[in-house]
């Protein structure tokens, strides 16, 4: 079909198909047939029958358009009035939860527009609008939005300070992962929960620190460094400032340029030896992610494609399986350039080629 089935609900998809329908009005003028005229507007043949019934017995008059087959119960003013009630939340408007459900949206517009639909009514509308029923985003309560957003903007001056100096833009995380695999959807015949067989007892065994490097013109490059946990009980688990110093110059001799490096503030991070380390180094300059927004580090991005993707629903049998599932996912991640350009757009952060009529080399505090 050129069109789906149930189409044609908006002004815009009615006037797409009355023009498929005078479409095939000249075409029934030269005489073509309808399995011609099927295959070329990509339409049944018996769709093309219909409208050349409706063609000899009303001419192109007879294949115009109606216009809807019912009144709207909220007009586009309307629906703007409710988007604007929906967008101060569920909370707002007395509900425990911030859920907005198709009940409770049925019950905002009996109280504001003293109006009634049904539930398939409202999903009907709302798909109309362009809503979708989605999974929404956490973001932590002691977020501070307005200094965030002036990070951004600073950052956005990091980024230019990247391009000046032709250095890479790097961003730095790291992750754990335990014998205990994320579960995905999966098919399965309807009333029957599928069951995966996983440990029941177990511990963080591996740990992924990784640096996602980009420069303006240059595809993106991930440098990762797994680390395996000791098992004796006074052992360290996490990384230690050695082992971010020795990853971040193991990546400035890889990427062979200057590195502008952004990560969180992460104890470990913010240790006076790694700040006196830093200090030293006229190749690095490091800014803070500001507290509570873990959405301004592409990283967070590579490790939800592991976890959806790479060791979701894997039964893992020993801890070396388990190194082994996710050197895989990063190695395949590391192939595929537009996975994590599209990590990096997800956040927002570019570098801008602008030229700054002086550099120097700083360390946010």
């Amino acid at each position: 079909m050129r069109y789906p089935q149930g189409g044609g609900l908006t002004a815009g998809r009615r006037a797409f198909r009355e023009r498929i329908r005078l479409e095939a009005a000249g075409l029934f003028a030269v005489g073509e047939s309808s399995a011609v005229i099927a295959r070329k507007l990509r339409v049944s043949v018996r769709s093309v029958q219909r409208w050349r019934k409706a063609c000899e017995s009303g001419g192109e008059n007879g294949l115009r358009s109606s216009g809807p087959t019912s009144l709207q119960l909220l007009s586009d003013r309307l629906f703007a009035v409710l988007e604007e009630e929906l967008a101060k939340g569920a909370v707002a408007h007395g509900w425990p939860d911030q859920r907005w459900t198709l009940s409770r949206i049925k019950t905002l517009i009996g109280r504001r527009f003293h109006k009634s639909m049904t539930l398939s009514g409202i999903a009907k509308m709302l798909n109309r609008h362009g809503w979708s029923h989605q999974v929404p985003a956490r973001r932590a309560l002691e977020r501070d939005e307005e200094s965030i957003a002036g990070w951004v903007k600073d950052v956005a001056a990091g980024g230019s300070t990247a391009a000046a100096l032709g250095a890479y833009l790097v961003s730095e995380d790291d992750a754990g992962f335990s014998m205990t695999p994320p579960t995905t959807r999966t098919w399965s015949r309807r009333g029957h929960t599928p069951v995966i067989r996983v440990r029941g007892r177990t511990t963080r065994c591996l740990s992924v620190a990784a640096l996602l490097c980009c420069r303006t013109g240059e595809r993106p490059h991930l440098i990762n460094r797994p680390r395996r946990h000791n098992r004796r009980k006074e052992a360290r688990q996490s990384f230690a400032w050695t082992n971010y110093r020795d990853l971040l110059t193991a990546a400035h001799r890889q990427l062979v340029a200057p590195v502008v490096l952004v990560w969180d503030n992460l104890g470990t991070h913010r240790c006076a030896a790694l700040r006196d380390f830093a200090a030293g180094q006229d190749w690095l300059t490091i800014f803070q992610l500001p507290a509570y927004a873990p959405e301004l580090n592409p990283v967070e991005g590579i490790w939800s494609l592991l976890r959806r993707g790479f060791t979701a629903n894997t039964a893992f049998t020993t801890p070396d399986h388990l190194t082994q599932t996710v050197r895989h996912g990063l190695r395949t991640i590391q192939y595929r350039p537009d996975l994590l350009q599209g990590c990096l757009t997800e956040t927002d952060l570019t570098i801008h080629n602008r030229q700054p009529t002086t550099t120097t080399h700083r360390q946010s505090q």
